[in-house]
């Protein structure tokens, strides 16, 4: 196995970090391998904002239910996309931006996604962790006006990067034959596949709490989408310019 198939199997959710730095330099480098990531049709469609104050670390991570880390990792960061910027190349250049279209959102997200997983992997080659924060969209509003994030841009996740104080296992994965399918979408085998993956989570929340913890995947797709998840988005969405057209 080569050095970076075995880093990009090897990732964690790292939440506990130690007090040490992380300069500049090394975030501009992590930044600067997102923008290497693809981007369809060069719209280049991704905002990072770098976090400092710790006054606006801590609301950031009271809005994203109580997420202490955000406070506490060497470095906080906020993936947005953006279509502000392009509404300016096309203005610059006569044009009139089309407000509103769901291919552009959907260019824009997965964009600034591809990004932030390019830093991702730059910065655990480095020896850093990593941890996502999808919390801040329980508040978006609120984390737009903190950031003055303008019309056609929308916060889509954060990211908390340090160095590891922590090392917790490899979390295991949806067996490959449910998720690689052969010529078209095959699902026969899926509710085998899913209830042999159910055991192996049960055996790794076991161990990973000692055994306080008793779950497995299916319970947990249960209890996220067999309820609404953040409905507010819809609205938000429209009021940042993102209509859906």
């Amino acid at each position: 196995m080569n050095p970076v198939i075995q880093l990009l199997k090897s990732h964690r959710s790292i939440r506990k970090f130690t007090d040490q730095p992380i300069s500049d330099e090394l975030i501009n480098e992590i930044v600067a391998c997102g923008q290497a990531a693809a981007t369809s049709s060069n719209i280049q469609a991704t905002t990072v904002i770098r976090v400092r104050d710790p006054e606006q670390r801590e609301k950031i991570a009271t809005l994203a239910g109580g997420q202490a880390y955000v406070a506490s990792a060497g470095a906080f960061l906020v993936y947005c996309a953006d279509l502000h910027r392009p509404q300016l190349a096309c203005e610059i250049q006569g044009g009139q931006f089309s407000e509103g279209m769901t291919e552009h959102f959907i260019i824009a997200t997965v964009d600034a996604a591809l990004a932030a997983q390019n830093s991702v992997i730059a910065a655990e080659s480095l020896g850093l962790g990593i941890c996502y924060i999808g919390g801040i969209r329980n508040h978006p509003q609120e984390i737009s006006e903190l950031l003055g994030l303008p019309k056609h841009v929308y916060p889509i996740f954060g990211l908390c990067l340090g160095y590891p104080a922590q090392d917790p296992e490899i979390k295991p994965r949806l067996p490959l034959s449910v998720v690689l399918k052969e010529e078209r979408y095959q699902s026969q085998d899926d509710l085998e596949g899913i209830t042999a993956y159910d055991e192996q989570m049960r055996a790794y929340y076991r161990s990973r709490t000692g055994g306080t913890k008793d779950s497995c995947w299916s319970v947990e797709m249960k209890a996220l989408v067999g309820k609404e998840s953040r409905p507010h988005m819809r609205g938000f969405l429209a009021q940042r310019g993102f209509s859906m057209k």
